[in-house]
């Protein structure tokens, strides 16, 4: 290993041992990088200085809900906050969490945080503080920059003993940094060095920390953001999902940012609004989920404003599986071919995909540059062309959970296995057949089966709980729950709407179940056992 630039070592000794690690390079032998990088200074200084060159340092690097920045103040912004963090006490490995929607703040923070070489742990800002608590604890975290609008649940958080950041309103931490020099020394990070911890929910509701390199945050632009993408300065990004969901972070941040193109950041839009906000800063490229991409398009023929979308030029799918109909409905309406796409928090971003005339309606795609992908079995035999199996990747970027037994599970023979099922056909081409575990995909959201049936169980009505994803046309899956109700109680409209709200205190918001069915008794084996199957469709 080359010399670390982290005085803090835990998220390294964390690591799962090295012959647990999936197969890490690039298949194609095309990208390579240096021993020691920052990817705070590729991303942010590295293009600050191409764009200077071109007198173009002026140019709006975000939009956000504070205004705009170019990226000449954006990037002495950045240096200020890296600046407070170090009189802060911060050091290099450090772990600092961020909370927040997305807006210029947060995004100055990430950067700040990867430059003085702390590891970024970014959260989803609607999650409650049950699951914070558990993303405190993996990640041992000791400094947390929170939204000051999101202070409630995280007042809640037990166990948290290290230093708390408030931003944003009159008493915003962010406010002191002006004093701070406008130049900062960045840490000589190695190239493998973590630069950040990225969680994802387990199928059964314990969260898995996974761990990416500085280098693995540029590996996703030069492969899925140049060869799908075709990022290029001119582009104008945006999208709703989440930066701490990784498929955010990739195409609001780290594309744009590497090739020195804009972002337009979205606090808090429905899909509904998407149009009108890509009228008024003529975006070309979208990111979010299939259901998104439904309502935009609804949209558009109730009002009759196809003409507000004629900026865009990429769209890009993923979070949960596309429809064809949905593909072909957009298509149809707005002469948008979708670009699909499969990834995983493990992987970072995508690795199956297609674009422009290679895209085949109702297929994921092919492996992109920088991977390889194939169809298993369940003793890791490849299946025929036209078999379901699970589908197997490896490449430049790859699963490392954070102090996790199920690394043993998710990487097999070097190759990283999604729990997705899939058909490769002939042409090389992989289709999505469906989930092999108990995740619930919906709207993009990963949402585990058991963590909604804990919450529904701490209900004083309720007996037994299944939960369930069924198929959805808006939505594509939605969280369905079936409830046996203690002795003597009769389930009701007005039960319905108790536990669903019920269910949004304790959990996250999005995780709630959709559909509430009481019944009599729930499917099992004989010796017992839960037959979800039974409930799904």
């Amino acid at each position: 290993m080359i010399r670390s630039g982290h005085i803090d070592t835990f998220s390294r000794d964390s690591l799962p041992p090295e012959n647990l690690w999936p197969i890490l390079e690039d298949p194609d032998q095309r990208i390579s990088y240096p021993d020691r990088l920052n990817a705070a200074v590729e991303l942010l200084e590295s293009s600050c200085k191409r764009l200077a060159e071109s007198s173009s340092e002026n140019k709006i690097a975000l939009f956000g809900a504070e205004g705009s920045m170019s990226y000449k103040e954006f990037d002495r912004y950045v240096k200020q906050i890296a600046n407070y963090f170090e009189d802060l006490g911060v050091k290099p490995g450090n772990r600092i969490l961020l909370r927040g929607p997305n807006n210029i703040s947060i995004v100055a923070l990430w950067f700040a945080a990867l430059r003085v070489g702390a590891v970024v742990v970014t959260t989803i800002h609607l999650q409650r503080a049950s699951e914070i608590e558990k993303i405190v604890e993996i990640g041992k975290i000791q400094f947390a920059a929170v939204d000051h609008r999101y202070l409630d649940e995280w007042s809640a958080v037990a166990g948290f003993s290290g230093s708390l950041l408030v931003y944003g309103g009159d008493e915003s931490f962010l406010n002191k940094v002006a004093s701070f020099p406008g130049e900062h020394r960045p840490c000589d990070t190695a190239a493998d060095d973590v630069a950040l911890l990225a969680f994802t929910s387990g199928s059964t509701g314990q969260p898995k920390s996974t761990i990416h390199f500085h280098r693995d945050l540029l590996a996703i632009a030069d492969t899925f953001g140049r060869e799908i993408v075709q990022a290029d300065e001119s582009d104008i990004f945006s999208g709703t999902p989440p930066i701490a969901f990784t498929f955010g972070l990739g195409g609001l941040v780290i594309f744009p940012f590497r090739v020195g193109a804009s972002t337009v950041l979205l606090e808090a839009t429905p899909p509904a609004q998407l149009p009108d906000a890509i009228e008024k800063y003529q975006i070309t490229a979208l990111f979010t989920a299939p259901t998104a991409y439904r309502v935009i398009l609804a949209t558009l023929i109730k009002d009759n404003s196809l003409p507000k979308i004629k900026s865009l030029k990429k769209c890009i799918s993923a979070g949960e599986h596309l429809p064809k109909s949905t593909w072909e409905s957009f298509y149809e309406g707005t002469g948008i071919k979708l670009i699909d796409g499969i990834g995983a928090t493990e992987m970072l971003h995508i690795f199956i995909s297609a674009s422009g005339d290679e895209i085949i309606p109702g297929m994921t795609g092919r492996a992109i540059k920088g991977y390889r992908a194939k169809v298993v079995d369940e003793d890791f035999n490849e299946v025929a062309d036209g078999e379901i199996g699970r589908l197997a990747v490896y490449g430049i970027t790859g699963c490392r959970y954070l102090n996790d037994e199920r690394q043993k599970v998710y990487v097999e023979n070097g190759w990283n296995l999604t729990g997705d099922l899939y058909i490769r056909h002939s042409n090389g081409y992989f289709q999505y057949q469906s989930r092999s575990d108990d995740m619930i995909i919906s709207s993009g959201y990963n949402i585990a089966a058991p963590e909604v049936e804990n919450a529904i169980l701490t209900h004083p009505s309720v007996s037994e709980v299944a939960v369930v994803g069924q198929p959805d046309g808006d939505r594509g899956t939605i969280v369905a729950s079936f409830i046996v109700l203690k002795e003597g109680l009769e389930g009701s409209d007005l039960l319905v709407k108790e536990i669903q709200d019920h269910v949004k205190k304790k959990i996250s918001p999005y995780k709630y179940p959709r559909k509430v069915e009481f019944v009599p008794s729930l499917p099992k084996t004989t010796t017992g056992k839960l037959q979800r199957f039974r409930l799904k469709n």
